[in-house]
């Protein structure tokens, strides 16, 4: 009935723990998963979990907040992306929020890595998987530069406004919401949400972060985007059963996959 677009099952919070998670998924009627990739020391982990079962898919890349980490090169990630089983070039894009003392000018590195993972995303044919903080116009700048429009992508963890969002869209990218849409002070999130057209609409989880209500505070699992799924659905006026297939048809489109 549902799926998780965003995920890290590799973490540790969940060491020991898969099995238990696939069974509460199941459980909660989620479907399928997309674990997403934050480095490259950790993608074999990643990629493991998702050739080990056949409703989990994986992603390559290196976040944008990962300073102190081996650098991709684009020759690294297409190696890389080429398995079956990786879905998507990220999580990469630009983080801003924790610069601290340093400029937006001294985050070149960022923008460097970020062009590779376009770059080898358009070699493979992969869709891109986003994440942006406090830099939404230099990341619509840079995808545009690059021509990310040519294989798009999502817009994961959405917490920008709607010109952002209207801006991506353009570019041929899909808006996934996380358990952030679900909070009391997310009002102006909530609103950007009832504007998404519901054929570029996905939904997440980002676990184990970002519980949604009414497990906020709580260590997050795939399980749990069925309560995003529900939060949406009440918010937009959708039938729930018409959200559950469209956003997991629009998941099945963009990344390629057959969900049967």
């Amino acid at each position: 009935m549902f799926v998780d677009s965003h995920c890290h099952l590799d973490f540790p919070e969940y060491q020991g723990q898969l099995d238990d998670l696939l069974a509460r998924m199941k459980t909660a009627k989620v479907t399928h998963a997309l674990c997403i990739s934050v480095d490259m020391p950790n993608f074999p982990n990643v990629l493991e979990i998702a050739k080990s079962h056949e409703n989990l898919f994986a992603s390559v890349g290196t976040h944008p907040d990962y300073k102190d980490t081996p650098e991709p090169s684009v020759e690294q990630l297409v190696q890389l992306g080429q398995d079956s089983k990786v879905v998507a070039v990220g999580e990469t894009g630009l983080d801003y929020y924790r610069i601290g003392d340093d400029s937006i000018e001294s985050m070149e590195w960022q923008r460097d890595r970020f062009r590779r993972h376009i770059q080898a995303a358009k070699q493979l044919n992969k869709p891109l998987i986003i994440h942006t903080r406090s830099a939404s116009a230099d990341t619509i700048r840079i995808m545009k530069e690059e021509g990310a429009d040519q294989i798009g992508g999502v817009m994961h963890c959405f917490t920008e406004s709607w010109d952002v969002a209207q801006a991506a869209m353009d570019l041929n990218f899909y808006i996934s919401f996380s358990g952030i849409v679900t909070f009391k002070n997310a009002k102006d999130l909530q609103e950007t949400c009832k504007k998404i057209p519901l054929d570029r609409l996905l939904i997440e989880t980002d676990s184990p972060f970002l519980a949604p209500v009414p497990h906020r505070g709580k260590t997050n699992e795939p399980a749990w985007v069925s309560h995003v799924g529900e939060f949406v659905a009440h918010l937009r006026g959708d039938d729930l059963a018409l959200l559950a297939q469209a956003t997991s048809q629009n998941f099945s489109r963009l990344f390629r996959v057959n969900l049967h």
